[in-house]
């Protein structure tokens, strides 16, 4: 069997399948996304408990991680580092998963001769699967308005004016320079906190009347105040606290219900720790929508419209906060005919899932944000992992024999 990620998600359905004897081979760089897709100085907007990889055993939480390496307690209060979280994933990986294989997995399709599927690395090696579970998070999905791709013609390379948030480890590199950063959520607030502590001019231009900020924790909330807004992983409210409980009671709602609840169940919004590292710090356009974006030598020409009318801002560079479009399609590893036979939700390009995360074709599960439209918005964090790491193995296992 073969894991392609080597995520929370994967890493997580690694370690429930090696638990059951299941021999599995994982591909990927242990918490890659994690790495080089998150700037340096970043932190988690989750709060520790929700945090977790499912290990099948007791004694895989992030507490105990930090435990057994003699480090303090993380709280409600405490923000998350991503080098910290860097660092239980890889212990985790060490103690359930194993060996993990640094090959990058450049296709899949169905096996020519078997139920199985035929997986082609990138080194030209070439194996056979029983089953295959895609958990490559959130790697390729990046989206950029069409409006500043005009900033990125085709073979710009690093050489473009415009950049996704995702693209960076290292936001130093813009000091001294004039940037602009599209977005109204937990990546563009942050991504501009730290590139103006980095030394550059920012500024961020949001689509929204206003910015939106996450609320102080209150670890010890009154009991009448809990009532009405429950607990989650994702926050409180009656709403967050039910499709965490209960992600697969998700699925049986209808498909528009469905990408309604995930479009609209988390709207963009700054962790509250980051709200002084912001607010009269960073200039913040509210309202402001970019209409037009094009490129006049080494600078980055955009068109805004807002309350006060259209105007135009010259900056060095443009950084797009602007989310990861759902795409079955954007897995390139998969073969085009295999892709053809997914099921997609109707009205978007994630794919439909059984209770067990399986696709339309037997023997091909998917976790993580692309699940999400069908079991919900906990998938797009670390807290889905328990729920869909021991369903996907529990099934994918019928698949295979154990050794």
């Amino acid at each position: 069997m073969v894991v392609i990620g080597a995520g929370p998600y994967g890493l997580s359905v690694a370690a429930h399948l090696r638990a059951a004897g299941v021999a599995v081979r994982v591909f990927g760089e242990v918490m890659g996304s994690w790495r080089h897709a998150m700037a340096t100085g970043m932190f988690l907007k989750s709060t520790p408990d929700a945090t977790d990889l499912s290990a099948p055993e007791p004694g895989g939480r992030l507490a105990d991680f930090r435990r057994v390496h003699g480090e303090s307690e993380l709280t409600e209060l405490t923000p998350i580092p991503c080098d910290v979280f860097v660092r239980y994933g890889q212990w985790f990986q060490k103690r359930y998963v194993g060996d993990v294989e640094p090959a990058r997995v450049a296709g899949v399709d169905r096996a020519p001769s078997s139920s199985g599927f035929a997986v082609r690395l990138d080194d030209g090696r070439q194996l056979t699967a029983a089953a295959v579970v895609v958990a490559t998070g959130l790697n390729g999905l990046a989206s950029i308005p069409k409006e500043l791709l005009r900033l990125a013609p085709e073979g710009a390379g690093a050489g473009a004016l415009v950049s996704h948030t995702s693209h960076h480890s290292d936001l130093s590199r813009y000091a001294g320079q004039r940037i602009a950063v599209v977005g109204g959520g937990q990546s563009a607030l942050e991504s501009a906190a730290l590139l103006h502590e980095a030394g550059a001019q920012v500024e961020v231009l949001v689509r929204e009347r206003r910015v939106r900020w996450g609320s102080v924790p209150q670890p010890r909330r009154p009991w009448p105040q809990r009532l009405a807004q429950p607990a989650s992983p994702l926050g409180t409210g009656w709403m967050l606290a039910a499709v965490c409980r209960a992600p697969g009671g998700v699925r049986w709602l209808p498909a528009a219900a469905r990408l309604l609840l995930f479009r609209r169940a988390l709207g963009p919004s700054g962790g509250w720790w980051l709200r002084d590292r912001v607010e009269d710090v960073v200039p913040v356009r509210t309202s402001c929508r970019v209409t037009r974006a094009e490129a006049s030598g080494s600078m980055a020409l955009l068109g805004l419209a807002g309350p006060g009318g259209s105007e135009g801002l010259a900056v060095d560079h443009v950084l797009a906060a602007t989310g990861y479009r759902l795409d079955i399609d954007a897995l390139a590893f998969l073969a085009p005919t295999l892709r053809r036979r997914i099921v997609c939700v109707p009205g978007s390009k994630a794919p439909q899932l059984t209770s067990m995360f399986e696709t339309s074709v037997p023997g091909l599960y998917v976790t993580g944000s692309l699940a999400a439209p069908m079991f919900g918005p906990m998938m797009r964090f670390v807290a889905g992992t328990q729920y869909a790491a021991t369903r996907v193995a529990r099934d994918a296992a019928r698949w295979v024999v154990a050794p």
